[in-house]
C-alpha cells in the first residue's frame, strides 16, 4: 500500500496518472515519441520529473503499451512512489486501468490529475496553480488557454472554406486535466460502456453532466506530435532555465 499524504494546504491527497501506451506513429521515429531524446533525458522523464518533484503529488501511475520495449530501460526520478500498468488501445482504455489500479492505493475523494506522456513542457507554476485553484471546487477542470486565431470550417475532401466559426468562448484543452477518482472512474466507464470514446477526462465528466473548470495555462504547454514539435520543446526549455518544482 503506498503511503497517503496530503499537501498542507490540501485537503485530499493528489495523485498522477500518466497514459504512456501510445504509439506516436505521426513522430515517423523508430520509437514511441515518449522515449525520444529531448535535451538530456526522455520526453517522459521530462514528465515524471515535472510530478515526481512537487510536494502536493502522493505518487504516479504511468500507463504502458503491453509489448512497450522502452520502459524497463528508462532512468526514473526518485522521491515519490511509482506504479505502471498495461494500458489500452485508446486513451480512455489506459486511464481506467490506471484509474482502477490507483482505486486500490487512494480514496474515491481524492484528486487525479491526468498529463499527456508526450507533453514534456508542462511548467512547474502552472501545475501548482491548477492544483490550488481546484483544491476547494466540488468537480475539478483542466489546463488551458482561449483561442486566439480565427477559426475556419473545411469541407472534407475538397478542402475549401465553407464558414468562418465564432470563437468566443473556446479554449484550447491542455493537460494535466484534474478530476475525483471515483467520479472519473465512473465517467469514463460510462462513456465507454456507451460506445463513446472521449477523447479526454473534461470530456467524459461534461457527458456525465459535470461542469469542470477552465485554469489558464501556458500555450507552450505543448503536445509532442510532429518531428518539428521535439526541436521547438528543446528550445522552449533551454530558455526557462532553472525552474522550481
Amino acid at each position: 500500500m503506498i503511503e497517503r499524504s496530503r499537501s498542507a494546504s490540501i485537503k485530499e491527497a493528489c495523485w498522477a496518472v500518466i497514459p504512456a501506451a501510445g504509439g506516436g506513429t505521426r513522430m515517423g521515429a523508430d520509437r514511441p515519441k515518449q522515449y525520444l531524446p529531448l535535451a538530456g533525458k526522455t520526453v517522459i522523464r521530462h514528465v515524471l520529473e515535472r510530478f515526481s518533484r512537487h510536494p502536493a503529488i502522493n505518487g504516479i501511475v504511468v500507463a504502458l503499451a503491453a509489448d512497450d520495449e522502452y520502459w524497463e530501460s528508462q532512468s526514473r526520478p526518485r522521491g515519490k512512489p511509482l506504479l505502471t500498468v498495461i494500458g489500452g488501445a485508446e486513451r480512455c482504455y489506459s486511464v481506467l486501468n490506471a484509474l482502477r489500479l490507483l482505486a486500490k492505493h487512494a480514496q474515491a475523494d481524492d484528486w487525479v490529475l491526468v498529463h499527456d506522456a508526450a507533453r514534456p513542457c508542462l511548467r512547474g507554476r502552472d501545475l501548482d496553480h491548477l492544483i490550488r485553484m481546484l483544491a476547494e471546487h466540488s468537480v475539478g477542470g483542466l489546463l488551458g488557454v482561449p483561442v486566439a486565431d480565427t477559426l475556419k470550417r473545411v469541407e472534407e475532401g475538397s478542402g475549401l472554406v465553407s464558414d468562418t466559426l465564432d470563437r468566443t468562448g473556446v479554449w484550447r484543452a491542455l493537460t494535466p486535466q484534474m478530476f475525483r477518482l471515483g467520479a472519473l472512474t465512473a465517467a469514463i466507464e460510462a462513456a465507454i460502456d456507451a460506445g463513446v470514446r472521449v477523447t479526454d477526462e473534461a470530456g467524459a465528466m461534461e457527458r456525465a453532466g459535470y461542469l469542470p473548470r477552465m485554469i489558464e495555462g501556458s500555450a507552450d504547454n505543448i503536445k509532442i506530435t510532429m518531428p518539428g514539435d521535439l526541436a521547438y520543446a528543446e528550445s522552449l526549455l533551454a530558455s526557462r532555465g532553472h525552474e522550481e518544482y
